[in-house]
């Protein structure tokens, strides 16, 4: 297959994002994982930008060995003289020039004609011919410009003996047919174009920065310019781990491919994350969050019956674990049931899983991400198997400063539900009051506990009381996202068990008589 070359400028357009600002010691952690990562040539900056800039850009040129080192510069000797000097270190270094081409651009911020921008291009690319022999020359705002003029900018960038003619879609105004059309136009119209190579350097204003890069590539592009996360001015750049996937996956459309280490994708879009404080959206493609994350019921029971029913890309590729069933509430059983088993609890009983899928289903219904430890919470709340003389049905709290708090509470039994008012000196003496009325049990509460399962304000509550009635104990327990509620099914838990252990004796000497 046909080999596109990776040219990354996450060190110089992604450090152009608003609010970005890399010191020489990140600019290098972050040069070492590129050339882990297997980018053929990383674009270390605009030494001319400022010292410091040329410094660090000499420092990446010095540290780097398995990548060319590029340096960015205006059509001028200034800057041309400010990247040899960034560069003079490097093993493999490159100069990028670039000048605009467009007419928006030759009128407003050249203020020059044609020819003038003609004469400027070859005055620079022969000025750096002297000191470099590898050098890209870019149209800026390639894809506004005039395509014939276009065709005669890249001519002349050719007959002077640039490495890499690059057309940008500065403005990211293309749309992939037309991005396509003028590679293909190039390739047709320009002279001996077959001895540099054409590359595509796209922005994203209106989303299609990855789609304009891969219709470049069917129209003959060989290098794609681009960042790590798409990080970039304005709306950013193409995103290169989406070319890399897009070439990887649909190998037998596109018939070409990197040769990108993919295993350090998502090492390198974390590294890209932390040192640019810019945080990756969780629905953006490959490295994002939830780019490997199933809750919808219907797609993870697909997932577990086969991973490419809903998985074009493998975790694995881009240096994944795998893949997440994120239970919430548009989660199906079956990810339910196999992440109990996960968990632990692996004999349940019919009943016994729709039970718990059941208090599943009410939890994630108030809480955004149900969590291990919010699962196992709710299994444990009710391991044994208590007969239920009283559930609660419902709780109403109503809290006054100068009244106290008043807790309506209704409870199901055997004979239809039963309700009563109480009030406190605080929310939870309350309900229990009013649990005790409508019970009529005589019972000290030896012990009462409260803990957060997780963290987060929608954090589950693990509630634990003790009750004793004469030499008689039993411990409760309950959870919920509101700590009311979770203290009142603790309460009523414990209620349940405790009759069952005074009913124990009876129970104990009918099942005998039965057995003999």
């Amino acid at each position: 297959m046909r080999k596109i070359y990776i040219f990354d400028t996450t060190l110089r357009d992604g450090e152009q994002s608003p609010g970005v600002n890399l010191n020489t010691q990140e600019k290098l952690e972050m040069a070492y994982q590129l050339e882990r990562l297997g980018v053929d040539r990383i674009e270390a900056g605009f030494p001319a930008a400022s010292p410091g800039d040329l410094a660090a850009v000499n420092a990446v040129a010095k540290a780097v060995k398995n990548a060319s080192i590029v340096g960015l510069a205006r059509s001028r000797e200034q800057d041309i003289d400010a990247v040899r000097d960034a560069l003079k270190d490097a093993q493999d270094p490159c100069i990028h020039i670039f000048l605009a081409t467009s007419p928006i651009h030759r009128k407003h911020k050249l203020r020059m004609e044609k020819e003038q921008v003609l004469e400027t291009a070859e005055r620079a690319i022969q000025y750096a011919k002297k000191y470099f022999s590898k050098i890209e020359f870019s149209a800026e705002d390639a894809g506004r410009t005039e395509l014939d003029f276009l065709c005669e900018v890249t001519e002349l960038a050719v007959k002077n003996g640039v490495s890499v003619v690059n057309i940008p879609d500065t403005v990211g105004y293309m749309t992939p047919q037309e991005f396509g059309n003028i590679f293909k136009t190039l390739k047709e119209k320009v002279p001996d174009i077959d001895r540099i190579q054409l590359s595509a350097h796209c922005h994203d204003d209106l989303g299609m920065a990855t789609a304009n890069a891969l219709a470049a590539i069917l129209n003959g592009a060989d290098q794609i310019e681009g960042t790590i996360n798409g990080i970039g001015e304005r709306a950013g750049n193409t995103a290169l781990e989406e070319v890399a996937l897009a070439l990887h996956t649909r190998a037998e459309f596109f018939q070409a491919k990197t040769t990108l280490n993919l295993q350090e994708i998502a090492k390198t879009s974390r590294l890209v994350s932390k040192l640019t404080g810019m945080v990756v959206p969780g629905n953006k493609a490959i490295v994002g969050a939830n780019a490997f994350a199933h809750e919808s019921g219907i797609h993870q029971d697909g997932v577990l019956k086969e991973k490419t029913t809903y998985e074009i890309i493998s975790p694995a590729t881009i240096g994944l674990k795998d893949s997440k069933l994120v239970l919430g509430k548009h989660s199906g059983r079956h990810a339910f049931r196999e992440k109990l088993v996960d968990l632990g609890f692996e004999n349940l009983t019919g009943d016994q899983l729709n039970a718990a899928f059941g208090k599943f289903k009410d939890l994630a219904d108030r809480k955004k991400d149900v969590s291990n430890e919010d699962i196992i919470a709710l299994m444990e709340e009710k391991m044994v198997d208590t007969p239920e003389v009283y559930a609660l049905d419902q709780l109403v709290i109503a809290f006054d400063s100068r009244k106290g708090p008043e807790a309506t509470v209704r409870l199901q039994t055997d004979g239809g539900p039963i309700e009563t008012k109480a009030v406190g000196n605080g929310s939870v003496d309350a309900i229990y009051r009013a649990i005790d009325e409508l019970t009529k049990e005589e019972v000290v509460l030896d012990d009462y506990t409260i803990k957060s399962v997780t963290d987060g304000t929608d954090a589950l509550g693990d509630v634990h009381v003790v009750l004793r009635q004469g030499e008689v104990s039993a411990q409760g327990r309950g959870v919920s996202t509101d700590i009311l509620e979770a203290s009142a099914r603790a309460y009523v838990d414990a209620l349940n068990r405790l009759i069952d252990k005074r009913n124990a004796p009876t129970r104990a000497r009918r099942d005998n008589v039965t057995l003999i």
